[in-house]
């Protein structure tokens, strides 16, 4: 019964979400043998002013790089 947590910084589309769902899930089923039906999946989106690496983060980065 795998529970699947993933953190992911916001700004995918609807379907992108919804193939990396199912791509988190198919590796469960084809890795550990994990049934769909008793596969869960949580994907948290997070803000990019509330991820960082290196003390910057991903807002300033891109803020920096002339992505916002």
């Amino acid at each position: 019964m795998p529970l699947i947590d993933v953190s992911i910084a916001r700004g995918r589309t609807p379907e992108e979400l919804r193939a990396f769902i199912d791509a988190l899930h198919q590796a469960a089923e084809s890795t550990v043998g994990a049934l769909p039906e008793n596969t869960t999946v949580i994907v948290r989106e997070i803000e990019h002013e509330h991820w960082s690496r290196g003390n910057q983060t991903i807002a300033e980065r891109a803020t920096a790089a002339g992505q916002l």
